[in-house]
């Protein structure tokens, strides 16, 4: 068996494009990077990376004040603590070529005076189960390459980072940003300490840090190398901090993480596709419309309806149900009525059973316990079983 060496492979009459080999063999043809491993459909582990799907909210303002929240777009979370930095987040149409969305982030009260507890940025959480094709803690684990589109209104540095939750693990890198739509590719070094947990819980997170005081920024900062966490490490002290006036601004789309020393390009899923991904972690119902059936039942004290509704996505876990206005119900053949209450009488991941209890009702319905009636009517409501 013989082998054939070469860098390129193009046609006679060109000088662009054909296929290139770089020093380690892997492979770009007509431009376009390979993968380096895994799969060639389904490379990207994020979900909503293009953030086209915003189903709690398009824009919310006060940003910053409370931590732990999804304040736009699907699946993207902020954390924040002790800072008096404010912004506004939103789903945006400036975007580079090719994408139609973005999220962007606003700042509207600045920080400057930043004490040692403050922090800020967002993140995106994965569940153990996804990620075991990495396999993480083993001698064959692989490494993993994050990219994204970025721009702002000036240029600046940030950290990102990988964090292992299930074994205080992680790993850092810097990234820069400037006025212009530019894409970041950064490859991860394979981790071969700590194994993760294979379940729907809270495995493994990436970070974005914009923020932080001395406890964050007072230790030392190693580029590329898996460590045991530690808050003083988490970001590098030179780093730009995103409150540092009000027109600081910054726009992110284009979310890709792949196993593999190199990005490859955005792999695009149709809307109705992320939309079910997304669907897993948050269902957004109501807006005017009819929202469940169920059955009326006349108790002492006030009437009530169990509404039956069941889920056309299962979600990761039992839902909590958040209602932005209770709306209405229905009987069948008597009438609307206002809604009081609504809480969970009981529930699953597969299917929600919601009680509502009513106002001025008690005795109008005589056929209790087998009357169908509906819900919805001006309702909003949220099911909620991210991580």
């Amino acid at each position: 068996m013989s082998t054939l060496k070469v860098t390129n492979i193009e046609h006679g009459s060109t000088t662009d494009g054909g296929i290139q080999l770089d020093s380690s063999g892997h492979v770009t043809v007509d431009g376009q990077q390979m993968p380096t491993a895994g799969a060639l459909s389904n490379r990207n582990l994020i979900h909503n990376g293009a953030m086209n799907v915003a189903q709690r909210d398009t824009s919310t303002t006060g940003v910053g004040a409370t931590n732990n929240v999804f304040p736009c777009v699907d699946r993207f979370k902020i954390f924040s603590a002790n800072t008096a930095g404010r912004m506004t987040v939103s789903q945006d149409s400036d975007a580079p070529a090719g994408f139609a969305k973005s999220m962007k982030l606003a700042t509207t009260t600045a920080d400057t005076s930043i004490a040692a507890g403050e922090l800020f940025g967002f993140r995106y959480t994965f569940e153990g189960q996804d990620l075991q094709m990495l396999d993480k803690g083993a001698s064959g684990a692989k490494q993993v390459t994050l990219s994204f589109y970025v721009k702002a209104n000036a240029a600046a540095t940030y950290t990102l980072e990988l964090h292992d939750v299930t074994n205080t693990r992680h790993n850092t890198q810097n990234f820069s940003v400037t006025t212009s739509w530019t894409r970041v590719e950064l490859t991860f070094a394979a981790d071969t300490t700590g194994t993760l947990t294979s379940d729907n819980a809270d495995r493994f997170r990436v970070n974005w840090w914009l923020h932080g005081g001395s406890t964050y920024t007072g230790g030392t900062f190693t580029s590329n190398t898996w460590a045991a966490r530690s808050n003083g490490n988490m970001i590098n002290s030179s780093d730009t901090s995103i409150f540092d006036s009000t027109s600081r601004t910054l726009f992110i789309t284009g979310v890709q993480l792949e196993v593999g020393e190199k990005a490859t390009p955005f792999e695009h899923r149709s809307y109705g596709d992320e939309l079910a991904r997304c669907m897993r972690y948050c269902q957004r119902y109501g807006e005017g419309t009819r929202i469940a059936l169920g059955i009326w039942d006349n108790v002492s004290g006030g009437d009530r309806l169990l509404a039956h509704h069941y889920l056309p996505v299962w979600m990761r876990a039992t839902p909590a149900v958040t209602q932005v206005t209770n709306g209405h119900a229905v009987v069948e053949g008597v009438a609307w009525y206002d809604v009081t209450a609504v809480t969970l009488q009981s529930e699953s991941s597969r299917k929600v059973v919601v009680y509502m209890a009513t106002t001025s009702t008690t005795g109008v319905v005589t056929s209790s316990g087998d009357t169908p009636g509906a819900w919805g009517n001006g309702a909003k409501v949220t099911l909620d079983a991210e991580l």
